[in-house]
């Protein structure tokens, strides 16, 4: 069971703005043959319309105090605090496919790799999670967010804590208001499901412990391709143990609901960022909304449900990690007119007071360490403060690779 104490790494997290925290049916699967490589230019900083450019404001651990306890199911127009744009590209996408990986595939961990590489987000087939189970989160999360305003406030997350409702904590970056509201699960959920249901609460204690359990496992095999697809063979070395048996490492669940919108186009479901974990597996309601960013063009390349398939993202720490071999993916949420939306994540991230830097293979006098270690918790504190520069701050000065090339999330080091 995780701890809800200050000993947990997301324990930060509850001053910090920033979450630790989604291919149509017919898609090919992706193979070693595909036409997408990486790109050999560093990644350009993350672009909004200048009517929601990252701002830093007063922070609220609830809904955003300009709008707190505002109703997104019950409105009929889009209020100006929630207006990102008037620009009719503003929601667009590109027509291209992420990775589809079938973890039965003999040739899975070349897959996974290649996937990381090229994109920092890819899909899962053959991932081992009952559909039951995912009918049944899918279901606890919609339960959740159904419920009157009044009644999920009794579960709202507090200032000296991890859990609960809330808005995104990224969004004291930004100058409008997200279409969107969520709920933290770090430990139990007892204590909020009593709060929301109090004499019908034990099925959705139930369910997410059954879920939690089977994403830790998946997490753990996925880890394990991770760092196979990396050239790692001794798991059991100083540093990541912890990602090779499944017990030790730290994690959280963050249901998400984006509200059918009447103006989609001009608002946001969750604005731009990377994850700040080790890897983020995703959840996704049979309803498109999600989208990653590719450059030369930049552009938004959507992510819609394929059945059975779970999304997978590079998060930091595993940027980190991979001492920038693997691209921490840029995402977003998108919202549309006619249906609700809902996503599970599972934060994925080392224990208490590990810290993790890059893999000892992968750093040579051609390719010296790019970062330097940290804590999950410490790295929590540089997103709070520098937002999309939070991987910059963790550079080591004067740290360069061959070619100048440093990673694919920073600029060039001079």
């Amino acid at each position: 069971m995780l701890s809800t104490t200050g000993h947990h790494p997301l324990h930060f997290y509850i001053n910090t703005p920033f979450p630790p925290f989604p291919f149509p049916h017919n898609t090919p699967q992706y193979s070693l043959n595909s036409t997408s490589t990486p790109s050999t230019r560093t990644q350009k900083p993350i672009f909004f319309h200048k009517s929601a450019m990252p701002s830093r404001r007063k922070t609220s651990d609830t809904l955003t105090s300009r709008n707190k306890y505002l109703d997104l199911n019950s409105m009929k127009e889009l209020p100006d605090s929630h207006a990102w744009s008037d620009d009719p590209s503003f929601s667009g996408e590109s027509p291209e496919n992420i990775p589809v990986v079938d973890l039965n595939d003999r040739d899975v961990i070349e897959l996974v790799g290649h996937a990381c590489t090229a994109w920092g987000i890819f899909q899962v087939l053959n991932h081992g999670i009952p559909q039951e189970l995912l009918d049944e989160i899918e279901s606890a999360a919609g339960r959740l967010f159904s419920l009157p305003m009044h009644h999920k406030l009794r579960a709202a997350r507090q200032p000296d804590g991890i859990s609960g409702y809330g808005s995104a904590r990224i969004s004291s970056f930004f100058s409008k208001n997200m279409w969107s509201e969520g709920f933290t699960i770090a430990g139990s959920p007892l204590e909020h499901a009593r709060a929301l249901w109090p004499h019908d609460y034990q099925k959705f204690c139930d369910t997410i412990e059954e879920y939690r359990k089977a994403m830790n496992d998946l997490a753990t095999h996925l880890m394990r391709l991770v760092l196979g697809s990396l050239g790692i063979t001794d798991t059991e070395a100083d540093g990541i143990k912890w990602a090779n048996t499944g017990e030790a490492g730290s994690a959280a669940l963050q249901l998400n609901s984006y509200p059918a919108c009447p103006d989609p186009g001009r608002a946001m479901g969750l604005a731009a960022h990377t994850d700040s974990t080790v890897l983020t597996i995703l959840h996704q309601s049979n309803t498109s909304g999600l989208q990653v960013r590719r450059e030369d063009p930049e552009r938004w390349v959507g992510v819609p449900p394929l059945g059975g398939a779970l999304v997978v993202h590079v998060g930091d720490l595993l940027h980190i990690m991979s001492n920038g071999l693997y691209p921490s993916v840029v995402h977003r949420a998108v919202v549309n007119r006619a249906r609700h939306r809902l996503s599970v994540a599972y934060l994925y991230g080392p224990p208490a007071g590990v810290k993790v830097g890059p893999l000892r293979e992968l750093v040579d006098d051609c390719r010296p360490a790019v970062y330097r270690a940290v804590t999950w918790s410490e790295y929590l504190g540089k997103k709070a403060k520098y937002f999309d520069k939070a991987l910059t701050s963790m550079r080591v000065c004067g740290a360069r690779a061959a070619g100048g090339l440093v990673d694919r999330n920073d600029h060039l080091v001079a």
